[in-house]
């Protein structure tokens, strides 16, 4: 109580203020102090407290010194950030008000996401995402796939001039490319892969059809090219009707024709000088002049008929030796088809190429006159019969027919004669050395 009235009294104001003051609260401190000096004794105030005041004061004085000096920019700090806060906590409460207002949006917005590209539902962005996933995963997969075309043409293109293992490569790529088009019809990739690899695999026919052009063609490489025919072919013809081997034998011997007449066309040199002798002998015999010309006609008969030998016997022996069953073709459906089925391309090709050297004999033969140029002539050509012959296509008989002139029969049966002699000379000699070794090994 005393240091209450001590403060009252030393804190009193005017008359005018002294509601004012009574309004202020007391400082604890000040009253503590007050109530310690109400306790002590006056003479005490008078000469002690002073003093301790003082000491106390300078006291302080060093502390706060050696405060400042310590932490000095602490308190700097704190006394910045301490009046940044009359800005701070007011831009503090308007952000809290307006996270609290955005955090029902924020809720609903995650809800929405959530239902809009969930995993079962269907969105498609989500499904535009889940392919690009899926072709990245599978990016060298359709790289190996869309090369697939380029390999293939490597192969065919490679094969036509170098090993023909790559034709073996190029098949079995042609294979695996099929049945992915199989396994996979819909898919707009592997059809355009299936496209381009039907191209070349065209380009592969067309190679292979040339090879069976070439002017050299051997037996070898005509079995190992119409094989891969036979595997080509039925790809590019889904019907199957060029595919079996009828088709294929036909497609070999109308090759082999070409190639027979691409070299009967290169003769063209000497059948215009035979042509032009034809002329002149056709002058001649209209003015009533004889005609004992016919050497560029016998040149140009003598070479057609080799080249036509040769050929003809080529084509045939390899036609019977690559189609070993084509004459046997529809045996088994005769009495099934009223209509007879289609004879195979063999029994008629023959026919045509006989019709094709007595065509060329009736128009030059006549204009030889020397009879021993012609029965030259006569013997080539029953060499050419009896070369056919072997293979069944003997047109000796034919050659009765040909228009040579006055006394041609007579010179014909000479002609044959000759022919037979020589003939059966050879096959006696023939005979012999065939008998010759196997006597030699009865004898051992």
């Amino acid at each position: 109580m005393a240091a209450d009235l001590l403060h009252e009294l030393l804190t009193a104001s005017p008359a005018g203020d002294r509601r004012d003051a009574k309004a202020e609260p007391a400082d604890p401190v000040a009253l503590e102090y007050l109530a310690s000096l109400a306790s002590l004794p006056l003479s005490s105030i008078e000469t002690t407290e002073q003093q301790s005041l003082a000491q106390t004061s300078h006291s302080l004085l060093l502390s706060l010194q050696a405060l400042s000096k310590r932490s000095h920019k602490s308190i700097i700090e704190s006394a910045s950030n301490h009046a940044r806060l009359k800005t701070a906590l007011p831009a503090l409460a308007s952000s809290t008000r307006d996270l609290k207002t955005a955090i029902p949006k924020l809720d609903n917005e995650a809800v929405h996401f959530s239902t809009t590209y969930h995993k079962s539902g269907e969105n498609e962005l989500l499904n535009a995402r889940k392919k690009a996933l899926l072709l990245s995963r599978n990016a060298e997969r359709l790289i190996d796939v869309l090369d697939l075309p380029t390999l293939l043409s490597s192969a065919i293109t490679s094969g036509s001039s170098a090993a023909a293992a790559n034709y073996a490569s190029a098949l079995d790529l042609s294979g695996h490319i099929r049945r992915l088009h199989s396994l996979y019809p819909e898919s707009q990739l592997v059809d355009s892969v299936s496209s381009q690899a039907d191209e070349a695999m065209q380009a592969m026919a067309i190679n292979l059809i040339s090879a069976l052009r070439t002017p050299g063609l051997k037996l070898a490489s005509a079995l190992r090219t119409i094989s891969w025919l036979r595997r080509v072919v039925p790809d590019l013809d889904p019907a199957g009707s060029a595919g079996n081997g009828g088709g294929l034998g036909a497609l070999f011997l109308v090759c082999r024709l070409s190639t027979l007449l691409n070299m009967l066309a290169a003769l063209e040199p000497l059948r215009d000088l035979a042509d032009q002798e034809r002329v002149r002998q056709q002058q001649q015999s209209t003015a009533g002049g004889s005609w004992s010309g016919g050497q560029q006609t016998e040149r140009y008969l003598k070479r057609y008929i080799e080249i036509f030998r040769e050929q003809s016997f080529s084509i045939v022996s390899m036609f019977k030796s690559i189609f070993p069953d084509s004459g046997d073709q529809g045996k088994g459906s005769v009495q099934d088809d009223p209509l007879q089925p289609v004879p195979s391309a063999l029994s008629t090709f023959p026919l045509h190429l006989v019709e094709m050297l007595m065509e060329t004999l009736r128009l030059y033969l006549p204009n030889i006159k020397d009879q021993a140029s012609r029965e030259s002539l006569l013997t080539q050509v029953l060499y050419c019969a009896g070369s056919l012959g072997r293979l069944g296509g003997d047109f000796g008989v034919l050659l009765a027919s040909l228009d040579i002139g006055d006394g041609a029969e007579d010179e014909w049966v000479e002609v044959v004669k000759r022919h037979r002699v020589m003939a059966g000379r050879l096959e006696s000699i023939v005979g012999h050395k065939e008998r010759r070794p196997s006597q030699v090994s009865a004898k051992v």
